[in-house]
């Protein structure tokens, strides 16, 4: 049990070192490019309410593409299902929950409000900068190239999605609510390994 406490501390440290940091990085590049990110978040009901209804078709692809793997997505799930899964299965769901929502308001901070809003500006059109923005956002996913791929994909669905809300705010609840039902999902359904700690699915 100790060994499993230590493990997941580990973990937990390095993804908060991780996407902490991605904050931090996020608000120094948005000052020194004079696009500060968090003056790009608006705290309104309707921002949370289009973020929320963002996640469904995300969450309909993961299925699919859990379920029903093709070509090079089969490779994908196993490689998911054998790694990735297994770093998650001592964390209770406060710890999801806390990993997904400093991700979502890291990467989006970064991706979608310092480097989309930085390369909007800069070329004066909103879909060559998220076009940008997701290829770099898959590239900082290159796990493997369908990871990259997929993760490109839905970046320029949250840069889309940004643009259309006008707020900062959509896909960052977009993208925290995805991480955490997608991290639920794979972790709650997935028979637990041998040699994987169980879950502590307490709060």
């Amino acid at each position: 049990m100790s060994g499993g406490n230590s493990s997941r501390r580990d973990m937990l440290g390095a993804a908060f070192a991780v996407e902490g940091g991605l904050v931090g990085l996020a608000l120094v590049l948005g000052w020194l490019v004079g696009e500060p990110p968090l003056a790009q978040i608006r705290l309104t009901a309707a921002g949370c309410l289009w973020g929320l209804a963002a996640v469904v078709p995300l969450l309909v692809m993961l299925v699919l593409v859990d379920r029903y793997p093709l070509g090079p997505l089969k490779s994908f799930g196993e490689m998911v299902h054998r790694y990735l899964v297994p770093l998650f299965r001592g964390c209770t769901l406060r710890d999801l929950l806390a990993i997904s929502g400093l991700a979502g308001l890291g990467e989006e901070m970064l991706f979608r409000g310092v480097v989309q809003g930085g390369l909007t500006t800069w070329w004066h059109h909103p879909w060559p900068a998220i076009v940008a923005a997701g290829v770099l956002f898959g590239l900082a996913h290159m796990i493997t190239p369908t990871y990259a791929v997929l993760a490109g994909a839905i970046g320029i669905y949250l840069g889309w999605l940004y643009v259309a809300t006008g707020n900062l705010l959509a896909p960052i609840v977009a993208h925290a609510a995805y991480d955490f039902a997608a991290l639920v999902y794979l972790v709650r359904l997935t028979p637990v390994d041998s040699d994987a700690p169980a879950g502590e699915w307490s709060i």
